[in-house]
C-alpha cells in the first residue's frame, strides 16, 4: 500500500478508485517529545505515529501525516487531529486505533481512525483551535505536575481575565508571535479567559489559528498582570505597539494543552478549505 503526500488535495469518496483520506484523532503527553514535527535525531509525535502506521499497515512508503496544529516541545494534546491519504481504506478499520496504540509508548494514544468525508483537511478545514494553560499558585498537585506549572507567587485571576479581554478579536499579533518568514501574524482570537478552579488557574484560548508561541506569550503577559507587576491595560498596549516586548516572558511549555480542533459541518468542509488557503496565500 502506498501513501500520498497530498495535504492540499481533497479527500476522495471511498470506492471511487481514488485515494481515501483517513482522519486520525489522537492525544499525547508532550513531556518527552521534541514537539510534533519530525526532526533528525529527535523523538517527535509525528515520527512515532507515522512509524507505527507504516508498520501496522505494512506501507511500501512511509506514512505522511498532515496535522491540525503543530505543537512545540513539551506541549500536550488532548484533541489533536491529523489526516493520511491511502489508496484504499484498511481492513478492520475499527481495530486500527487499538493496534496502533499497542505499538506506541504509553504517552501517545490513538483515539479514533475514520474515513474522512469529502473535502476534509485536518489543517485547512479547521475553524478553530482551543488551548488550555494550567498553573497553580498553591501547593502543586504531584499528579498534575506534567501539565500544570507551579507558580511561586500569588495570582489575581480576576485581573488577568480583565486584561485578557483587550486581546480578543481580530488583530495583528506580531507582538505576541515568534516571527516566521512569509507568515502572517493576523489572527482572530475568539476567546481568551482566565478562571480559578479549585486546583488551578486556567487560561483558555480559542482562535481560528495561532502564531508560533502566541498562546504562551499571551499567558506570560497576563502573568505579569496577575502578579501585580503590570496594570490590566498593559497586554493591550503591547498588542497595539506591534513589536515584541522583552518584558513579555514566554510561559513554560508544559502548562499548555491543545484541547480541541473545531470543524464545520461536512457540507461546508470544501468551502472552508478554499477560504483558509486564500487567506494564507494573501
Amino acid at each position: 500500500m502506498t501513501t500520498r503526500n497530498a495535504s492540499n488535495e481533497p479527500a476522495s469518496p471511498s470506492g471511487d478508485g481514488g485515494f481515501v483520506r483517513l482522519r486520525i484523532d489522537l492525544a499525547y503527553d508532550g513531556t518527552e517529545f521534541s514537539g510534533w514535527a519530525r526532526q533528525p535525531g529527535l523523538r517527535t509525535v509525528q515520527q512515532v505515529v507515522e512509524d507505527a502506521i507504516t508498520t501496522v499497515l505494512r506501507l511500501a512508503d512511509p506514512a505522511q501525516l498532515t496535522v491540525a496544529g503543530r505543537t512545540d516541545a513539551g506541549v500536550h494534546a488532548a484533541g489533536q487531529v491529523a489526516h493520511l491519504d491511502l489508496p484504499k481504506a484498511p481492513e478492520a478499520l475499527d481495530a486500527l486505533p487499538r493496534r496502533l496504540t499497542s505499538l506506541l509508548a504509553e504517552d501517545v494514544v490513538i483515539r479514533a481512525v475514520t474515513v474522512a468525508p469529502p473535502g476534509f483537511d485536518a489543517r485547512f478545514a479547521a475553524l478553530g483551535r482551543r488551548y488550555a494553560y494550567r498553573l497553580t499558585d498553591a501547593s502543586p498537585d504531584p499528579l498534575r505536575r506534567r501539565d500544570t506549572v507551579a507558580w511561586g507567587r500569588p495570582l489575581d485571576a480576576e485581573a488577568m481575565d480583565t486584561a485578557a479581554q483587550s486581546l480578543v478579536g481580530e488583530h495583528d499579533f506580531a507582538a505576541y508571535a515568534k516571527p516566521r518568514t512569509g507568515a502572517t501574524t493576523i489572527r482572530t482570537l475568539h476567546e481568551l479567559s482566565v478562571r480559578r478552579d479549585p486546583d488551578a488557574v486556567v487560561v483558555t484560548a480559542h482562535a481560528d489559528a495561532f502564531c508560533h508561541n502566541q498562546v504562551r506569550s499571551m499567558v506570560g503577559a497576563l502573568l505579569a498582570v496577575g502578579e501585580g507587576r503590570r496594570p490590566v491595560e498593559w497586554p493591550g498596549e503591547v498588542l497595539a505597539a506591534g513589536v515584541r516586548d522583552s518584558a513579555v516572558r514566554v510561559a513554560p511549555a508544559h502548562g499548555l494543552t491543545l484541547v480541541a480542533v473545531d470543524y464545520p459541518p461536512d457540507s461546508e468542509l470544501a468551502t472552508r478549505v478554499t477560504q483558509t488557503r486564500r487567506r494564507r496565500d494573501a
